[in-house]
């Protein structure tokens, strides 16, 4: 949530330094913190296995055809780098294609860039179009590269990954396994990432430690959230909701856990693993009475529910803080092992995030600095605080220069490395001299809106391509830059991949990326072919969709899935036009989710729209037009065929294997420009209603609920849009039936409801986690939009008052039971993705 943390940005990395240090001091510090982590890495041998192993998984056919060898960073000019030269050009059974590295990390990174800029291959997530490597040559006929071959340095040691409420699970990972995993972490070492977030499993080690201060298990069921909502619980938003969490879970994610670390390390990947944000269960205020526990306030709670609400801080000054930050950091080294000597604080309790100190006396903020380093510190001597510098924008009441400087400068110089998370947009490296010295990853925000490229796991296309391209740049070549990498930090992740990857990229491009070409390499590989049309409608979505440079934070508020929960009746005493007071209420309603969404204004005739709708519907067109020339592929057709014979054509055919990426795109293009239709036709139909147009009122609503079926008609023909995928991944990881409801219940609450309510409120956080997923449109939004259009059509026909709070009562008791069901949905995709995309452009744009 943007109170919680960006979702996608770029993180600029600084060292915290006391005074202004000459660029050879920051380099200096900088060295000694890289050297003593390189110290940690597995040996070469262990590297290259664990590379070879990626190949494998990748690639099994050109397993030989690849050599891997790590080599020093002096072979690299001192910097990390992968090298890729040709291995022996006469040998047809054996290595063609050398690739070096100086972790396993760069060997992965060289092996993807290779596969992409000389075999124009393409690595995706599985739920974004997954892979794409027919186009690369049977193995003895791998294309050679040039001379002494080609050596591509990190212009920045790092390439951070996750935001806590990704990494913990919350909108992405809560239910995957080991299986899914393992493919996330190759996709890590293919993208470069070496400074992921791990924070899996931690709640087994805070049982272990809490107990050593005499805290019962019982004590922490009402402490721990559920599965989906643990991210919160760790954040100090809230406390037991979802909950409890069982035993099985406790273990279970321990060892999913201890699993990831493993495979990290054998990559050469520094983790970032979790320290100790003051956030306690109530029961230590009990048995430590004079302890300096503060109950917070309420969080986006509807009646203050101490049962969730209201969660205990313990200050960090005192000394209690530091006894259970060392004992939770040393914890981890025992079941971990010394991994790892950077930590990170879960984001809401970065401990004043979003938290002011009770003073903004530098003296004491520099204090509660010193005591929260000094918690770490005697975990770990080498400690390095990982901080998230979101404070600093969304507190800048308080956090002026001499609160910053006193709280980067109480650490000790080269000890604290921050998060600039939304350098995007709002760049604080810009603004607080290079962070007084102190190193910072500049994470900028891939999406445009507020530097956060993802809310809540939202499906939307969105990004700001130019600033993905540029940013990065900018900030390490600007005067006293102190910028040691780059990173992406989205809430939920699965979409909009040509934004990840790009930003992938960046970790390793010295210049700003040259889009419109790089986009048509981009297209040709994701779909293993030139394509004109598609080439034509990626230079569309290039300066529309992906251009979106208003600074607004919530990209993604479709009514259909963010319903306005509002009585449209209008204020008499208002002299401003009707569909301006419209849209005033439903921003200021839909506004309060985002602190960094601006001031509605009369200009804004929409949800939130960034780009001519008119030329996004051209893309579309095009990329139907591409579909209907590939349909006589095998490949394509088999998409129409059944089961048995798909599978039969797609491994006889596989040069065809484009077919997944396009259709996903297809699919993700379609539902975007009808949801954006559905936009103005909710705005038509209430203005109807406001004018008491009877019969244009039930056309637009009417065609409302239509748009709401006809998307999910759309989404249930591509597998990466079923709701049904989430809630079975959810049922699989229960071990009872217990479990089992629990889960599901879980699951099925982040996406909807999210939060409590009472008879007549919906949470304040209704729809925040919103999908566009074929079942949770058809059995959720349309049954909600149904039921409200239906009471303002009896408000309207029997002249009477819209009775909002009835229809309330009948929607959240209509939600409470779902969200408690059982039901199940598909897992397979249903119909002809080529033919309904067609159908329906044809039905509302033709």
């Amino acid at each position: 949530m943007s109170n919680l943390g960006p979702l996608f940005l770029y993180w600029v990395l600084t060292l915290l330094l006391f005074l202004p240090l000459s660029s050879s001091s920051h380099s200096e510090a900088i060295e000694a913190l890289l050297s003593r982590l390189d110290a940690r890495r597995a040996t070469p041998s262990v590297q290259e296995f664990a590379a070879k192993a990626v190949l494998r998984r990748l690639l099994p056919t050109h397993l030989d055809s690849f050599q891997f060898e790590i080599v020093s960073k002096d072979v690299c000019r001192g910097k990390n780098c992968f090298w890729i030269s040709n291995y022996n050009v006469s040998s047809k059974n054996g290595p063609e294609i050398m690739i070096k590295g100086t972790t396993a990390v760069e060997i992965a990174s060289g092996l993807h860039w290779y596969i992409k800029y000389w075999c124009g291959a393409h690595v995706s997530w599985d739920k974004t179009g997954g892979i794409q490597i027919a186009s690369i040559p049977k193995p003895g006929s791998l294309p050679l590269v040039k001379d002494e071959g080609v050596m591509i340095q990190r212009p920045v040691p790092w390439n951070y990954y996750q935001n806590v409420v990704t990494s913990s699970c919350y909108y992405s990972y809560v239910w995957w396994d080991w299986e899914r995993w393992e493919k996330e972490i190759d996709w890590m070492a293919l993208q470069g990432v070496n400074l992921p977030l791990a924070f899996n499993g931690q709640e087994a080690i805070w049982q272990k430690v809490f107990m050593d201060f005499n805290i019962r298990k019982k004590d922490l069921d009402g402490f721990f959230g559920g599965p989906a909502f643990l991210a919160w619980a760790r954040m100090g938003n809230l406390h037991g909701w979802g909950g409890p969490l069982s035993q099985n879970w406790l273990d279970q994610q321990l060892v999913l856990q201890k699993q990831i670390l493993s495979r990290m390390l054998e990559l050469g990947m520094t983790p970032v693993l979790p320290s100790f944000s003051g956030n306690v269960p109530e029961a230590l205020k009990k048995i430590f009475p004079s302890a300096n526990i503060t109950r917070l306030g309420e969080w986006n709670t509807i009646d203050n529910n101490p049962r969730w609400c209201c969660t205990y801080l313990l200050d960090p000054s005192d000394p209690l803080f530091i006894q259970i930050g060392k004992a939770f950091i040393k914890q981890q080294i025992k079941e971990y092992g010394d991994v790892t000597d950077i930590y990170n604080w879960p984001f809401k309790n970065d401990t004043f995030n979003e938290n002011s100190p009770p003073t903004n006396d530098p003296a004491y903020i520099s204090s509660l600095g010193a005591a929260i380093y000094k918690a770490m510190s005697q975990g770990d001597k080498d400690s390095v605080w990982l901080m998230q510098g979101w404070l600093f924008y969304s507190d800048a009441g308080f956090w002026k220069p001499p609160q910053i400087k006193a709280l980067l400068h109480s650490v000790p110089f080269g000890k604290m490395v921050v998060l600039d998370l939304f350098a995007d947009a709002k760049p604080i490296w810009r603004t607080s001299s290079q962070f007084y010295g102190t190193p910072y990853i500049c994470q900028f925000l891939l999406e445009i809106r507020c530097m956060l490229h993802n809310f809540g796991g939202n499906i939307e296309m969105y990004g700001i391509l130019d600033a993905v391209s540029s940013g990065p740049v900018d900030a390490r070549v600007s005067k006293n830059s102190t910028m040691v990498g780059v990173g992406m930090c989205m809430e939920g992740i699965e979409q909009n991949p040509v934004v990840y990857e790009l930003m992938s990229e960046m970790a390793f491009r010295s210049e700003k990326v040259q889009l419109v070409e790089w986009l048509k390499t981009y297209s040709s590989r994701r779909y293993g072919k030139a394509i004109h049309h598609v080439e034509a409608a990626w230079e569309i979505l290039y300066r529309t969709i992906y251009n979106c440079t208003d600074g607004i934070a919530d990209h993604n508020i479709d009514f259909m899935v963010k319903f306005p929960d509002w009585d449209p009746s209008l204020d008499p005493s208002s002299d401003i036009s009707e569909e301006q007071h419209i849209i005033q209420k439903i921003f200021i309603q839909l506004g309060k989710r985002r602190i960094l969404f601006q001031e509605t204004t009369s200009d804004l005739p929409r949800s939130h729209l960034w780009y001519s709708t008119h030329e996004v519907v051209n893309a579309l067109h095009l990329f139907l037009d591409a579909g209907n020339e590939l349909s006589k592929s095998s490949t394509f057709s088999a998409l129409r065929a059944p089961l048995d014979v798909l599978i039969f054509v797609l491994v006889a055919n596989a040069k065809d294997s484009f077919a997944s990426a396009l259709m996903y795109d297809l699919v993700d293009l379609t539902r975007q420009v009808l949801s954006k239709l559905a936009n103005q036709v909710y705005l038509d139909a209430v203005i109807a209603f406001r004018q008491k147009d009877v019969k244009n009122f039930h056309l637009h609503s009417q065609k409302f609920v239509q748009l709401i079926k006809d998307i999910d008609t759309l989404l249930a023909s591509d597998n990466n849009f079923l709701l049904g995928t989430w809630l079975e991944s959810a049922k699989k990881l229960a071990v009872n039936p217990r479990e089992m409801k629990q889960y599901e219940w879980n699951a099925r609450t982040q996406v909807t409801m999210w939060f409590d309510v009472t008879k007549t409120n919906q949470s304040k956080l209704h729809d925040y986690a919103n999908k566009f997923w074929s079942g949770l449109l058809k059995n959720y939004y349309l049954p909600r939009a149904s039921t409200y259009f239906g009471y303002l059509s009896k408000a309207l026909t029997e002249n009477e008052k819209f009775k909002m709070e009835e229809w309330r009562k009948e929607w959240i008791l209509y939600s409470n039971k779902w969200q408690a069901g059982k039901e199940l949905y598909p897992v397979k995709a249903k119909g002809d993705t080529l033919a309904i995309s067609k159908r329906l452009y044809e039905k509302y744009f033709n």
